[in-house]
């Protein structure tokens, strides 16, 4: 059972810098687990309802570097990032930073570098929920840089959800996050557009979608089966060759027309198929369009 927030366990203290939507959450978080804990923000009225739950808020960025061994960044972007913590190298230097702004795999591995540089401890993160998820064991929180950073703070990195190694290098964490994003649009634009699809005959969405969601569950088992093609170069195509699927696919089209339905996104399906096949690869698996994606 967790100990009021607020109070001193022995749980390792922790600083949060940014307290936007994301940010408070991090740090109600961190309160709920018993950590003590450090807010700062640049507008501290967002402070107020997290220093009624017992955190401590602090004047300036520097009063908030030194108070924990492991301060927490949630800001806007990474040129945010940056302006904060430069003047504050010196006080960060032996503590971890952690570092939860969204941005790119270059501008983790270069903040990473200015780490380094300045005897700071480094973990660049992607954080996998919105922030109502934030806390919950059933959300990710993608990690990597530092090693002996993450083996030091995991216990307490698991207070804002599951915490993912992906290694050492401090880009892959934002490189997960950009491809998993990518992942969830594709995935809610199939779902719409099916939706509306379906929706066109009377079918409500409650009714279509426990469907899809099973189907779903089909295909999770596909993707396991082709990533081991994907990571062997090699494309059998003993489930459904591509050929057979672009045949299918016109089922999909033809039925959007006549509905009304914008086609666009099975148009995209069709084109990459149709290359695949003229190309030769018509008796390969689906995974082998992953090529149409790579750089020539």
């Amino acid at each position: 059972m967790n100990d009021a927030p607020g109070t001193h366990t022995g749980a390792a203290p922790v600083t949060v810098l940014g307290l936007g939507r994301m940010g408070s959450a991090l740090a109600a978080a961190l309160l709920a687990a018993g950590h003590p804990t450090t807010v700062w923000n640049r507008t501290p009225g967002k402070a107020d309802a997290l220093a009624a739950a017992g955190a401590v808020r602090a004047d300036t960025v520097a009063d908030a570097v030194t108070a924990s061994g492991l301060v927490v960044v949630c800001v806007l972007d990474h040129a945010a990032t940056s302006a904060l913590l430069e003047p504050v190298a010196g006080s960060l230097a032996g503590r971890t930073l952690v570092n939860l702004t969204s941005g790119s795999p270059e501008q983790a591995r270069e903040m990473a570098a200015w780490a380094s540089g300045h005897g700071i401890g480094y973990l660049d993160g992607g954080i996998m929920t919105t922030p109502e998820g934030v806390g919950l064991r059933t959300s990710m929180i993608l990690y990597s840089g530092s090693p002996e950073a993450f083996a030091a703070h995991r216990a307490t990195l698991a207070a804002l959800g599951d915490p993912i190694d992906l290694g050492p290098d401090a880009g892959l964490a934002s490189l997960y996050d950009a491809g998993l994003l990518g992942l969830m649009w594709s995935v809610f634009g199939g779902w719409l557009h099916a939706t509306a699809l379906v929706g066109a005959d009377g079918v409500a969405a409650g009714a279509f979608t426990p469907v899809a969601l099973r189907w779903l569950t089909t295909v999770g088992g596909f993707l396991d089966r082709y990533a081991g093609q994907i990571d062997a170069g090699h494309y059998p195509g003993d489930d459904a060759t591509i050929d057979v699927q672009l045949a299918a696919v016109e089922h999909l089209l033809h039925a959007g027309r006549e509905r009304g339905v914008d086609g666009r996104l099975p148009e995209l399906h069709r084109e990459l198929m149709a290359k695949a096949v003229a190309a030769g690869h018509g008796g390969d698996s689906y995974a082998r369009l992953v090529d149409a994606f790579r750089r020539p």
